[in-house]
């Protein structure tokens, strides 16, 4: 399944980029001469994700069918570097950004609960925060816009281009060192959870198409290359996890295959340092929904189960991303 989704990267990716290469060969040549000069841009970037976790749960597919059973909520409160190169023309632009996080331990905590008792299907019975880090992981946007304020005859200032692309997002969190409370017939227990507690793996897949501005502030601001942009789109999503329980009997692992929708807003302000050289700042949030199916595998226990019931996968994501950019 991994080669399945790689080679759907590769796809859109390659389509994203054919689709540059003919905008630059059917833009023309008084078009090209226009933008001959500062055609591509390179930036270095670092974002600071706040307010953002990714989560999962599943139901019980036994009878009394409690949902949620157990619920998992993963901290990814970090901070990411990279860079994002774009080739810009006088109608279309194409982007490629690529982002890897700063491993170490993530502020907040891994929270996980659980609803065991089945005569009380609706009181948590077992609950427990652990430290979590974040290994070494990926971030990845392909975008393609084209411009289309002229053609609507809005005003010189506005910029307004509808955008397609794809971002993939991968996830690696250990949770260690955690404190587990549970409280089942009528005994409350308090167990400390010394170690790797969980490895957790999560990709998202998200195939996207919005619209993006920007807003020429130079003339009212009175100064140089000043740009307010936006950029709001919808996306079709598909999600896998991998979740291996270290501290469970046997060899314990559970999958999520889930699909859904996301929504993404992102406001920014960029402005000219010098002939060649813009800095900016831009605020992202983004919210994933999925649904899907649930495996549980032990292999030494002779167990793999698979079911539907109250699966659903979820994740929000707060940023405020700070940037350099150089034109060439």
């Amino acid at each position: 399944m991994e080669d399945i989704q790689k080679r759907r990267f590769i796809c859109l990716l390659v389509l994203i980029l054919t689709l540059g290469c003919f905008a630059t060969v059917s833009a023309g040549q008084d078009d090209l001469q226009k933008t001959e000069s500062k055609n591509w841009s390179v930036d270095l970037r670092a974002k600071n994700s706040f307010n953002s976790y990714t989560s999962y749960e599943f139901g019980n597919p036994f009878p009394p069918g409690q949902s949620p059973l157990s619920r998992l909520e993963f901290p990814l409160n970090t901070w990411w570097m990279g860079l994002e190169v774009r080739r810009s023309l006088s109608r279309f632009s194409v982007g490629l950004e690529a982002l890897t996080n700063i491993p170490n331990d993530i502020n907040g905590v891994f929270k996980d609960s659980d609803w065991t008792d089945e005569e009380h299907p609706k009181v948590g019975t077992i609950y427990s925060e652990s430290r979590c880090r974040l290994d070494p992981s990926y971030s990845l946007r392909a975008d393609l816009d084209m411009k289309v304020s002229d053609w609507l005859k809005l005003p010189v200032w506005f910029d307004l281009r509808p955008v397609i692309g794809l971002r993939w997002q991968q996830l690696s969190l250990v949770t260690h060192d955690g404190t587990q409370y549970s409280s089942e017939n009528n005994t409350y227990l308090v167990e400390n959870l010394p170690g790797e507690g969980i490895g957790f793996d999560q990709t998202y897949w998200q195939y996207f198409i919005g619209l993006r501005g920007f807003h020429d502030l130079s003339r009212a601001l009175k100064l140089s290359r000043v740009t307010l942009h936006w950029q709001v789109d919808w996306a079709y999503v598909e999600g896998k996890n991998q979740d291996h329980h270290l501290l469970r009997e046997g060899n314990r692992f559970t999958y999520e295959t889930t699909t859904g929708d996301a929504w993404h807003a992102a406001l920014g302000l960029k402005i000219g340092l010098t002939k060649n050289m813009n800095a900016g700042v831009e605020l992202d949030y983004l919210k994933i929904t999925t649904t899907g199916s649930h495996r549980l595998l032990n292999r030494s226990m002779d167990i793999d189960l698979s079911f539907n019931n109250g699966v659903r996968v979820w994740s929000e994501q707060t940023s405020i991303l700070l940037k350099l950019e150089y034109l060439f």
